[in-house]
């Protein structure tokens, strides 16, 4: 089921209840910025679930083909959902905890220090 986000001008893409798994509604939800913009998010839920939830699907773009990359292996063993977080590049997305307040960017490529010859 869809609904419409707190403080957010999409539509949800959030499971509010299933019949096998346990969903806690009961989370505080939490304001971050997304490339400017602020979405709603559950607190302590990894930041690449809260873009997806908000129908975010793009975190990068590799460097030389401007390829767009997001969710891969959603365990943080690929960089596919590397961002740009407070300001600190190559931040896996899908193992990183929303905080209030944060702010996160769509990356360019990615720093030197994980990038792929």
């Amino acid at each position: 089921m869809q609904t419409k986000n707190k403080g957010a001008d999409t539509m949800c893409l959030r499971v509010e209840n299933h019949v096998i798994l346990e969903v806690d509604n009961n989370v505080p939800l939490v304001q971050i910025t997304v490339d400017g913009k602020m979405i709603a998010a559950k607190e302590g839920e990894p930041i690449l679930a809260a873009l997806l939830a908000n129908g975010i699907k793009i975190n990068r773009y590799t460097l030389k083909k401007q390829e767009p990359r997001g969710l891969f292996c959603g365990i943080g063993q690929c960089t596919d959902c590397a961002m740009v977080v407070d300001g600190k590049p190559n931040v896996r997305t899908c193992i990183t905890p929303v905080r209030d307040g944060m702010v996160v960017e769509t990356q360019n490529g990615l720093h030197k220090e994980v990038e792929r010859k």
